[in-house]
Order: C-alpha cells, then sequence, then structure tokens
C-alpha cells in the first residue's frame, strides 16, 4: 500500500514543479540525508515526482584532475542556455575519506555559468560512494528533471578507477583527454576509454596544437582497435579549447546526433531500463551496508575482528557468524 505523501513532500512537490531553485536545492539535500525520516519523505518526493522526469539528455563528464572539466561545463553550459536549454550541472566534490570533508568550490569555479538563471549548479560530496558520484546522484538527477532541466551534466571526480558507476546513470559518457601530459594513456590504460560514447582532446589551445592533434590520432586508433559498441554508436573524438572557445558547438552536436540515433533504434529506452536496473542493484546493496553498519552490531563486529586477528576464526567463519547475528538483530520487533 502506497504511503501517503506528507505535507512537507507535497510542498516541495509543488516548489520543484514551478522551477522555484530554492525549493530544488532544498529537495536535493533532502534527498541526500541519511535520517530514516529524510529518506521516506525524500522517497515519498520522488515517487510523486516520477511521472514528470525522464525527458532529459544525461550526460556523465570523467577525466583526470586537471582536465579542465569544469571549464569545458561553463563553456558547454552557456552555449546550451544560448540554444534555449535549460542545464543542471551536479558536480561531485571529493571528499576526505578520513574527515569526509569537502571543498564544494564548483560554483567558483564556473562563476559565469553560476550566474545564469537558466542554469542550477549543485555541488555534492562524493563522499564515500564508489565510483566518483554520490550516492544520491540518481535522484538528484529525476529531482531537476521534474523542474524542467533538459540537459544534466555530472561532473565526476575523475579518480580515473571506477567511472563505471557514472556510465551506469547517463545516457552519454564523455572521456577528456590532455595532450601531452600522458593522460590520454593513462585514459587507454585503464579501461575507461571502452565506455566512452564520446572522446575530447581538452586543452587544444594554439600552443599545445600540435601535440593535441597527435593525441586525437592516438584516441582513434585506440577506439578503431576495440569490439563495436553494444549501442550501434561509433565514438568520436574531438579537439576542444574552453580558453579559445572552440569545438565547444562541435561537442553538443555529438551528443545531439547519439540521443537522435539512439532514440530512433530503440537503444534509448533499454538504456534507461538498465539505469533503473543499476539504480534497484545499488539502492539494495546500500540498505545492506545500513544494516551491517548498525550500532547494535559494532561490538560483534569487534569482537569476529579480535577473534580473526588472534587466529581463533577464519575469516569466513567469522563472516558467517556475523551474518547470524544480523539475522538475529533484523528479526527483532
Amino acid at each position: 500500500m502506497a504511503v501517503k505523501p506528507t505535507a512537507s513532500g507535497d510542498s516541495l512537490a509543488q516548489g520543484v514543479i514551478a522551477g522555484d531553485r530554492a525549493v530544488l536545492a532544498k529537495a536535493i539535500t533532502l534527498v541526500e540525508s541519511t535520517r530514516p525520516a529524510d529518506r521516506q519523505t525524500a522517497e515519498q518526493l520522488i515517487r510523486t515526482l516520477l511521472p514528470r522526469t525522464g525527458n532529459s539528455i544525461r550526460v556523465g563528464i570523467t577525466g583526470v584532475p586537471g582536465a579542465g572539466k569544469s571549464t569545458l561545463i561553463e563553456a558547454m553550459g552557456t552555449l546550451l542556455t544560448q540554444q534555449g536549454h535549460q542545464v543542471a550541472v551536479l558536480a561531485i566534490d571529493p571528499s576526505s575519506q578520513k574527515t569526509l570533508g569537502s571543498i564544494l568550490g564548483d560554483k567558483t569555479r564556473m562563476e559565469q555559468l553560476s550566474r545564469n538563471p537558466k542554469v542550477f549548479i549543485r555541488p555534492s560530496p562524493a563522499a564515500q560512494a564508489l565510483g566518483g558520484v554520490t550516492q544520491r546522484t540518481r535522484e538528484t538527477i529525476l529531482l531537476c528533471e521534474a523542474a524542467g532541466y533538459d540537459i544534466i551534466l555530472v561532473e565526476t571526480v575523475g579518480v580515473g578507477q571506477s567511472e563505471t558507476e557514472v556510465r551506469n546513470m547517463v545516457d552519454f559518457f564523455l572521456l577528456l583527454l590532455l595532450a601531452g601530459a600522458g593522460d590520454e594513456l593513462q585514459g587507454i590504460k585503464k579501461g575507461i576509454m571502452e565506455m566512452a560514447d564520446g572522446v575530447v582532446i581538452h586543452k587544444a589551445d594554439k600552443d599545445n596544437l600540435g601535440a593535441s592533434r597527435q593525441a586525437l590520432a592516438d584516441a582513434r586508433q585506440a577506439l578503431h582497435l576495440q569490439a563495436p559498441a553494444e549501442s550501434g554508436w561509433t565514438p568520436q573524438v574531438l579537439l576542444a579549447s574552453s580558453l579559445e572557445q572552440s569545438g565547444i558547438r562541435e561537442i553538443i552536436s555529438m551528443i545531439n546526433a547519439y540521443a537522435t540515433a539512439m532514440k530512433a533504434s530503440g537503444y534509448w529506452d533499454g538504456q534507461r531500463a538498465r539505469q533503473r536496473q543499476c539504480w534497484l542493484d545499488d539502492s539494495i546493496q546500500q540498505h545492506f551496508m545500513e544494516w551491517i553498519s548498525h550500532p547494535s552490531l559494532r561490538d560483534k563486529k569487534k569482537q569476529l575482528q579480535q577473534a580473526v586477528d588472534e587466529g581463533s576464526l577464519l575469516p569466513p567463519e567469522a563472516a558467517r557468524e556475523f551474518w547470524k547475528a544480523l539475522m538475529q538483530e533484523q528479526g527483532k520487533p
């Protein structure tokens, strides 16, 4: 039986639908909360807004630190709004694994874009989420879509190791590489190239144009050696310079061409279904992690860790004991 949305949830939903940026920010803060009461309200809010979602192009943008993700997003966002789009930028900010602190400086780095009335920028800490994206990015995307934003740009921390999570929640995955810094080889080596729908050799300024063209040729060769994508799409490699405002229009055209082709082939709908499947899988995993982190189980885990350290239990044996304790805890009224 569905739970009736609370007045708070109704009020937020109305504000989001109306495009109230302050209410949208409040709604995102709600879905990012880990408090049980907030989670229930957040789920009610998402359920209410769900029929108004799905009408955007979701673009993930990744690359190693220094690749110029934020400057490219500012250039793309400005041009997209000039073309009549409303753009939401979800900038995932690095957080310390020790302190869970976050700089949240993306609005400062996108100073011009942050003043654009057709753009909504939301920096969110990545915390301990895998893949360089916050755990609630999917819900945030839906909220932005319900508020009328038809282009969603997700900037990741660009750690280069586990960006699969981004690929599983966006329609188009854009990889930024740099010429002359070894980053193009790093991208190829770590397999991110295989996930990319488009590759941009960024910072292809006049002084770096020769090296950028060589990097472009290398990237095209690497893509040529890959197995054909399931989508049937052939990833493109482009040169761009945010500083000189070159190549930006071509990037947007590439993304639009991809969306048109995938919708025509039917791949788009299948991809959105896979995104929902990944959302389910991640939600199950998150709930499980919350269970095993329950305060009532911390002492049990410490006891088992001590037993493993002393050699009286093997880790698999300790894991089974912990599972039994977890099941007993879940069985309590």
